[in-house]
């Protein structure tokens, strides 16, 4: 089905801090996870209104006459038209053949032979088994020493070697109360690492802690997106994996296991619906105190990512419990901020006031603020099917191609400046800043599980390029400048993932372009039920 590679991206995605060790190492496109695992969910749908309709696609026509790297100019006046790019390639249209993937690859039009022999042992298995190793010796290091020095705090101080949790001296250092909870926060993102490790033994031991020992009552503040994702999302996951008839990681049953780890996730749903309430937008408070409910001088300004990220953990809450409410909640603040953006541009801004719906921060890009808005509104679609949340998205993506996109209309031909997409103004399309952050490089992975590879090739290709010069992605990078507005690297997953995705599609090309010469069906690049 279809949503099932999208569980498999979520929970890779905890994995990716191990995968670091991969591109530390330079050694081609392949995170090392080779085999798929079809967890099944059998969920059930909830019906919703359609969402607006996407626009039309159609030609592009880059303004010409402009000096300077294209990044630089601004869409012309009147011309979003024009800027409106080429449909992304979609499952049955024939791009299987030598000459477009070759060309796309870098092989310049040679047959099948000539790219299996560049690309087939880029990554060879005894390689891709060494590296695998290597990242679990990576993540057992971690996860054996957090349990020795650090639990039950949230995380361990790896210069001080102690744990620690909540800092309740200081209640505006958000950088550490908004993430750690009181609640072992390591030992509950680690459960699906641990199984997807194959440690069955580790696994249910750390289950049985978790649920012996983790509570939510507790007076701790913290931010609604960064508990739904680390927290929630992981009690989720946990749960799946051991009430998976199919236990694609080996035996993770536990016995006498009693949905535990759902009441768990149940209850900190519960403690976090507070924020979605007295809210005039509909768009929930950032931060939450998980005993008291919200704070009476709570911020009312949000991000757009962190207040429209939250429909994955919610959806499947839900429809696990059959219980509508908190999903209904989490797609109602979505469509509160769709209802925001630009009327002339069809952008959103990264920051908005959650009573008066007034556009607070008007930059709109990939990055900060925004990022994940947009895979979850995909994301969301690939695991639950509802045709608004890929309406929305279609219509976010034409506009993103229309404002952010800069350089030239092809990746690898044409003249001008490589593809880049920057940071604008919401409602004019104006340029804002010459930077990007690393979160932006989750997008290719993105344009990968819609078909639009040949653009994710070649943006993959643009972070991948800063990471070999650094030896990892600056928080911010100025593309002006060539070099780091940001100079720290925080082990961000995005790039990992984006890199994982494509590998995969390398791998479902080939086997695809395989059955084609065996005499299989023609077209398929990506169907529907591998994305």
């Amino acid at each position: 089905m279809q949503w099932r590679a999208l569980v498999l991206g979520l929970v890779l995605l905890r994995l990716g801090l191990h995968g670091v060790l991969w591109l530390v190492f330079g050694l081609g496109p392949s995170m090392g996870f080779y085999q798929r695992f079809p967890l099944s969910f059998g969920f059930q749908r909830l019906r919703g209104p359609d969402g607006p309709a996407s626009p039309a696609s159609g030609p592009a026509d880059r303004p010409g006459g402009l000096s300077g790297p294209s990044w630089l100019q601004p869409p012309a006046p009147g011309a979003a038209e024009g800027r409106r790019r080429r449909a992304p390639r979609r499952p049955g249209q024939g791009v299987c053949g030598p000459a477009h993937w070759g060309y796309v690859l870098g092989g310049r039009g040679r047959g099948r032979d000539e790219y299996e022999k560049r690309y087939s042992s880029a990554f060879p298995p005894q390689l891709r088994a060494q590296m695998r190793d290597l990242a679990r010796g990576m993540f057992v290091f971690g996860y054996d020493n957090y349990m020795a020095h650090a639990f039950p705090q949230d995380e361990l101080n790896p210069i001080h070697c102690r744990g620690r949790g909540p800092d309740r001296g200081d209640p505006s250092n958000l950088n550490i109360n908004d993430v750690l909870g009181n609640y072992s926060l390591t030992l509950v993102d680690a459960l699906d690492t641990l199984a997807i490790m194959g440690n069955s033994s580790e696994f249910q031991k750390a289950v049985k802690l978790v649920i012996n020992t983790v509570s939510f009552d507790r007076d701790s503040t913290v931010q609604v997106f960064e508990a739904t994702i680390r927290v929630l999302g992981s009690l989720l996951s946990a749960h799946r994996i051991i009430t998976d008839s199919k236990q694609p990681f080996g035996d993770m049953t536990i016995k006498d296991y009693d949905n535990e780890l759902l009441h768990l996730a149940h209850d900190l749903a519960v403690r976090l619906l507070p924020a979605f309430e007295n809210t005039k937008t509909g768009i929930p408070y950032p931060r939450v105190n998980l005993k008291t409910g919200v704070p009476p001088d709570s911020n009312n300004e949000t991000c757009t990512a962190g207040a429209g990220s939250l429909l994955v953990e919610f959806g499947i809450l839900s429809r696990l419990l059959g219980d509508s409410t908190f999903e209904w909640v989490a797609r109602r603040a979505v469509k509160a901020l769709w209802s925001l953006r630009s009327s002339d541009t069809g952008l959103l801004g990264n920051v908005v006031n959650i009573q008066t719906g007034h556009w607070v921060g008007k930059q709109s890009g990939l990055g900060a603020g925004l990022d994940s808005f947009y895979e979850y509104l995909l994301k969301s679609y690939i695991l639950f099917g509802e045709k608004e949340d890929l309406e929305m998205f279609n219509a976010a993506y034409q506009s993103i191609q229309n404002y952010l996109r800069r350089g030239r209309e092809a990746c690898n031909e044409g003249e001008g400046d490589p593809p880049l997409y920057v940071n604008v103004n919401m409602f004019s399309g104006q340029l804002m800043n010459t930077w990007i952050d690393s979160l932006q490089a989750f997008f290719p992975g993105l344009q990968v599980l819609i078909g639009d590879v040949e653009d994710a090739i070649c943006l993959h290709a643009f972070y991948y390029a800063i990471w070999k010069r650094y030896g990892a992605l600056p928080e911010r990078y100025n593309w002006q400048l060539q070099a780091p507005d940001v100079p720290f690297y925080p082990l961000r997953p995005e790039l990992v993932e984006s890199t994982y995705l494509l590998y995969q599609v390398r791998l479902r090309y080939a086997a695809s372009c395989h059955r084609q010469v065996q005499g299989g069906p023609d077209g398929e690049l990506l169907p529907q039920r591998d994305l």
